[in-house]
């Protein structure tokens, strides 16, 4: 098999600490007619463990922005992603200590919108041609309500892992549905008791949706900027049910696997205790540097039906303007140069980031087969949560993970776990 290509950590989601309800909003410095061309503009983005080509990248940017721009100086601060809602936070209460320019994750945008922290740009981007590039799916992970708050960055993708040696000494082909994928995961775990059939958990969220996502169902259903939940759909059910038959003593034991959340669940199949699992791009190095790589393979999760491909969530970092800036114009600007076709090319080529253009995607895929697969799933069309701060009260509290979990431990029937996850969401749509 082919060497992996080394491909950083994309996706920001599910995060706990969202900031729903927890500022009030800051002043639209827009709104009060401040709009300055000259000046610092203050930009945040995440720091990472290897950050030296992000920084490079953008350093690129940043010079050309300056070059292009007499009196404006670009402050870039790289800030750790694990204490951001708690910048973000006081950013959105102190205007004048917040960027103007941030990075984002997608799923902790409707919390920060709520929060009034960031600026609605819709018309700032009407007239940018490159934004049509953008695929609507994921164009809508910038947007809450009627808003679109950012530039789609960069997107991470989740797709079948698994181990071409154990399948070739089965007999198995890769498989070609989620049914195949169960019973590929019995196969193994009859022939080798050792080793786990499909190696994902009860607690990985993003495992477990592409099974609901495929078989029709959602998490819930949009009206007029209002949720309810359609976890309990037979469709949602469906895919419930297919799933936690994966978490069971003949593909994935319960008591190995129910707890387990994706890194974990991605981490059995690179130390070779697993003969397939659900990762994602962002897990290729892992896999690259492990004792398995010769043996390891990649296709798209494949759906109900053969040939198709199962839905996958849309993770992945936004850049958006914040709501105080005094700066608008440059604050577009900037975010326009740096999440423009150009530079998503180049945070590919640097740190593996998969672009959110499509065309630029195609070009890749073309001179990268190993990434193929990813890409693939995302052109197929990818799914997100809903876009409301509740999803942080949702997160917080193990909604989803729970139902699976009950289902899986024998505590509760589907149809029980599903009513209960249901009645869960929709107290918290209610207290939106």
């Amino acid at each position: 098999m082919r060497p992996f290509r080394p491909v950083r950590a994309a996706a920001l989601a599910g995060a706990a600490a969202l900031l729903a309800a927890c500022a009030p909003a800051q002043t639209d410095g827009g709104a009060s007619g401040a709009d300055e061309m000259e000046g610092t503009l203050r930009v945040w983005l995440f720091s990472e463990v290897d950050q030296d080509p992000k920084e490079e990248v953008v350093d690129e940017a940043v010079a050309e922005f300056e070059a292009a721009h007499d009196g404006v100086t670009v402050d870039v601060q790289y800030i750790p992603v694990d204490t951001r809602a708690e910048r973000f936070r006081a950013a959105f209460n102190d205007p004048s200590s917040a960027p103007d320019v941030a990075e984002y994750g997608n799923t902790d945008l409707a919390g920060y919108v709520e929060s009034g922290g960031m600026l609605d740009i819709s018309e700032d981007l009407a007239d940018w041609e490159d934004h049509a590039g953008i695929p609507e799916d994921v164009a809508a992970t910038a947007r809450v309500g009627e808003g679109t708050y950012g530039v789609p960055w960069f997107l991470g993708a989740r797709a079948l892992y698994y181990r071409t040696d154990v399948f070739d000494d089965l007999g198995l082909e890769a498989p070609e549905t989620l049914e195949e994928v169960v019973e590929a995961g019995r196969a193994v775990r009859e022939d080798d008791a050792d080793m786990l059939g499909v190696s994902t958990g009860g607690a990985y969220t993003y495992g477990f949706l592409p099974f609901v996502w495929a078989h029709g169902g959602e998490i819930a259903e949009e009206d007029g900027g209002s949720y309810t939940s359609a976890i309990a759909s037979d469709e949602a059910k469906q895919g419930l049910e297919l799933y936690t038959e994966i978490l069971s003593d003949d593909v994935c034991p319960p008591q190995t696997c129910a707890e387990m959340d994706g890194n974990a669940s991605v981490q059995n199949f690179v130390a070779g205790d697993a003969a397939m699992t659900i990762g994602g791009n962002f897990n290729l190095k892992a896999v690259q540097d492990s004792d398995i790589a010769d043996d390891a393979a990649v296709v798209p999760l494949p759906g109900t039906e053969p040939g198709s491909i199962a839905p996958a969530f849309a993770g992945g970092n936004n850049l958006g303007v914040l709501a105080g800036t005094d700066k608008r114009t440059l604050s577009v600007e900037f975010t326009k140069l740096l999440a423009g076709k150009e530079y998503q090319r180049q945070m590919y080529d640097a740190m593996g980031n998969l672009p959110t253009f499509t065309d630029v995607r195609e070009e890749i895929s073309a001179e990268d087969e190993e990434i193929a697969p990813f890409i693939e799933t995302i052109d197929a069309g990818t799914r997100f949560v809903p876009a409301t701060g509740a999803w942080a009260t949702i997160d917080a509290e193990a909604v989803l993970p729970t139902m699976v979990q009950t289902v899986a431990a024998g505590d509760a029937s589907v149809d029980e776990a599903a009513e209960e996850a249901s009645a869960s969401l929709d107290e918290a749509f209610g207290g939106e």
